[in-house]
């Protein structure tokens, strides 16, 4: 969105200021309005479409003490360290890692990784997707033959802000951290995605046919909405 100042100067608001910011517009909005996208890690600014755009600019700089405080008390993002432990599959993991060992490999719950250091969070990510990719397509393929759909494929995927999708052509999409998360929660994401493959919404079918592929699935809804952004700490 761009705006001129007195100067005369045209430039976007939201590339305006020294942190990330999003601009959303509507005839709906009677006024403006902050926000934190905690997922995302950036302001969110919504305003009416008729709203002067100076003042919009005029409004966040009245409000610059509060963006900064909420974008301090954001928690820092991690990496995969040496020695941390981690919930991989619903299992825990303790990470080791050794200069002389090779690719990442995984031996009675501990998981090797060599190389040089400054890479072993990347390492251990690429790990976790490839794994991903295997686990999350044999869970997805059992559960869409209970339901009699044919499943086209699994992409494992970095996304901001969903954990799950499926497309019309019966291909599904996972977030790769949620890998990190416990067995429940990935049974109830499974269930939740298959069951898109007989129901393209959200209605009481939809989740008729989630409490059939898993019946505790409320619990790994739960925790998902719970504990889902300390997920997405990792880089």
């Amino acid at each position: 969105m761009k705006i001129t100042l007195l100067t005369g100067k045209t430039f976007d608001l939201e590339n305006a200021f020294d942190f990330p910011l999003k601009v959303n517009t509507s005839y709906k909005l009677k006024r403006l309005s902050l926000r934190i996208d905690h997922k995302k890690r950036l302001v969110v600014l919504s305003l009416p479409k008729w709203y002067g755009k100076k003042k919009a600019f005029e409004f966040i700089n009245e409000h610059l003490d509060w963006i900064e405080q909420k974008l301090a008390e954001l928690p820092k993002m991690k990496d995969f360290e040496d020695g941390e432990e981690i919930s991989l599959f619903g299992n825990l993991v303790k990470i080791c890692y050794d200069s002389d060992f090779g690719a990442p490999k995984l031996i009675d719950n501990t998981l090797y990784v060599g190389g040089e250091k400054e890479f072993l969070h990347r390492r251990i990510k690429d790990y976790i997707k490839r794994e991903a990719k295997k686990e999350f397509y044999n869970l997805t393929k059992s559960l869409a033959d209970k339901i009699n759909k044919k499943l086209q494929g699994v992409t494992i995927k970095d996304t901001k802000s969903r954990w799950g999708s499926c497309s019309t052509l019966n291909h599904i999409n996972y977030n790769w951290r949620i890998a990190l998360a416990p067995k429940a929660t990935i049974d109830y994401l499974m269930a939740h995605e298959v069951a898109h493959l007989a129901h393209p919404d959200h209605s009481q079918a939809f989740w008729r046919t989630v409490d059939e592929l898993n019946p505790n699935a409320y619990a790994g809804k739960k925790w998902l909405e719970k504990h889902g952004n300390e997920l997405y700490l990792y880089r």
